[in-house]
């Protein structure tokens, strides 16, 4: 069953109690959080554009330099990446919206936001109030301090926070040779997947940093590629079957590199299963056929 958010005369204490550290960035959300609960910033328009020119940079030059080197660029912000976003941001905001707009970078900001927006919405509506993401609450709006730029937020909800991400929890137990753990997170990941398809609902964008750890479950953390619309559905398996194993489109060729050498067979024969379209059709819901 699906619970209403759950609405609250005030914010919890520990969100205004000192100030809220700075956890996690996307192209577009910047993420807060205090001991139980995060809070989100939404990236403007140039913000998310000097990003987007960014990701270009860094997949250009990931075929230049040693793969190591790219990868810690592209997988961990760092100070140096954020001075050249807040400085591509200024070149942004001196040109007009409608030329930037009417480019490509422009359309694939429009892209972006409508993608975002759609997974927002479609989280609220099929999810929200279900174990198969963190606990939301809302409140009247709040004055909280937060790490950097800006200093402060004014915000209207917090999300409970996670753990720590998929990636993070199975890279850990990777690491100490724990291997029949990586696989039943592996398997629960799945079944969330499955959760996911019965509401009718399915996201196209499934790296595990996408996906949370709270006790035993595994959560949806980021909403942005999730699509009802089976169409969608259909392309994106077709694109993942030309694109090779399916444990590499999800992030875990670096965590598997050590396991036994069926681990990753076993995860991408259980993941051809589980996504034979007639194995979909039978959980989605008939009425979004």
């Amino acid at each position: 069953m699906r619970r209403p958010l759950q609405a609250l005369d005030k914010a919890p204490e520990e969100l205004t109690r000192g100030r809220l550290k700075r956890i996690g960035e996307g192209v577009g959300k910047v993420v807060y959080a205090s001991e139980h609960w995060v809070v989100k910033r939404d990236r403007g328009a140039s913000e998310i554009i000097a990003l987007i020119l960014i990701w270009r940079l860094m997949k250009r030059l990931e075929k230049i330099l040693p793969r190591r080197f790219a990868s810690r660029w592209t997988s961990r912000p760092s100070a140096a990446l954020r001075v050249l976003r807040m400085a591509l941001q200024s070149v942004v905001s001196l040109v007009p919206k409608a030329v930037w707009f009417s480019t490509h970078w422009g359309r694939m900001w429009q892209k972006f936001v409508h993608r975002d927006v759609r997974g927002e919405y479609l989280a609220v509506k099929h999810l929200s109030g279900t174990s198969l993401v963190p606990e939301t609450v809302t409140f009247p709006p709040t004055l909280v301090r937060v790490g950097g730029w800006p200093g402060w937020l004014v915000v209207t909800e917090a999300t409970e926070r996670v753990e720590e991400t998929l990636y993070d929890r199975l890279k850990k137990l990777a690491s100490e040779g724990r291997w029949d753990e990586v696989e039943r997170w592996l398997e629960r990941l799945l079944e969330l997947r499955r959760a996911g398809w019965r509401r009718g609902v399915f996201s196209v964008d499934a790296h595990l940093k996408n996906f949370g750890v709270i006790q035993s479950r595994v959560v949806l953390i980021d909403a942005g590629g999730l699509t009802d619309h089976w169409e969608d559905v259909e392309q994106h398996l077709a694109s993942m079957a030309r694109n090779g194993p399916p444990s590499h489109q999800f992030g875990l060729a670096e965590i598997l590199k050590d396991a036994p050498p069926d681990l990753a067979a076993r995860f991408d024969a259980r993941w051809r299963e589980i996504t034979e379209p007639r194995a979909i059709r039978d959980l989605w819901p008939a009425s979004q056929l």
